[in-house]
């Protein structure tokens, strides 16, 4: 790795995590319903994670974007003030975190607008320093899959050997032609690495904005029985049962969007249906 890699890097701690798992999560870009980020800010709360490391996030973003307000404020810092004094303002953040014994790494970071090449070279280099072999990604888009059934997942890997090993974990394989994600270089430079990486990427309603709470509890169970992790999830089961039954209550009070729902789950089912009798 680059020296200037080196120089981006704080660490606070050294864990060793010897052919443990680096699991990503970044906001902006297929970070939908924050199931990148709040599966993983889950994860590092359920393990009681401990920050260990970070990237300096100087050189990787834009601020002042030139255009309209409304597109300038997706760049910007977010700042709140209250009664004349600046109560917070929020800097993008990098930052590892680590289970040691469950040999699991945990990044939530921000996908960088610049210097592509550094933050993978960044990354790569931590990933070296603890011993890690494998890296997931875990992300979402939006799509037809209604809100009243369990997101459907796609996977992307580094090579056939990790392809095969994802495929016991019920995800469909990942078809796509458009814009790429700083994860799609990543994944590209992981082999010279010497390291194994997954995309794993939810689809969720397209229909719907805000916090997906049955998106990310769904991603976090299948998170967990990848990395063999034991994890109480009942809270998660709550919050995704709760938040189904409020936007079931708000669909309802829309004749049209009532409709496509059940246009959705119609799909969804006969799709489903369709894949098991495909199945041998």
């Amino acid at each position: 790795m680059s020296s200037g890699a080196t120089d981006l890097l704080r660490f606070r701690l050294y864990p060793k995590l010897p052919r443990g798992t680096l699991v990503l999560a970044f906001s902006g870009w297929m970070d939908g319903g924050d199931v990148s980020t709040g599966t993983v800010k889950r994860l590092v709360d359920l393990l009681n994670a401990k920050p260990f490391a970070e990237i300096d996030p100087e050189p990787f973003y834009i601020y002042n974007f030139p255009g309209s307000m409304e597109i300038a404020a997706l760049f910007r810092p977010h700042v709140e003030i209250e009664e004349g004094l600046i109560e917070t303002f929020e800097m993008p953040s990098n930052v590892f975190y680590c289970h040691e014994s469950a040999g699991v790494a945990l990044f939530l970071g921000k996908e960088p607008n610049l210097h592509w090449r550094a933050f993978g070279d960044a990354l790569l280099q931590v990933a070296r320093e603890v011993g890690v072999s494998r890296i997931l990604f875990v992300g979402s888009f939006g799509g037809a899959v209604p809100h009243t059934r369990q997101p459907r997942m796609f996977v992307t890997c580094s090579d056939n050997k990790v392809l095969a090993d994802m495929a016991r974990y019920g995800v469909r394989r990942s078809g796509y032609k458009g814009p790429a994600s700083f994860t799609n270089y990543l994944m590209k430079q992981a082999p010279s690495a010497g390291l194994a990486m997954a995309s794993l990427v939810a689809e969720i309603p397209g229909y719907l904005q805000g916090t997906n709470p049955m998106s990310i509890e769904a991603v976090t169970r299948r998170l967990a029985k990848i990395l063999k992790l034991r994890l109480e999830l009942d809270a998660l089961r709550s919050a995704s049962t709760e938040w189904e039954l409020q936007i079931s209550s708000i669909v309802e009070q829309d004749e049209d969007l009532e409709r496509r729902v059940h246009e959705l789950e119609s799909e969804y089912d006969n799709d489903l249906l369709a894949r098991s009798s495909e199945e041998p």
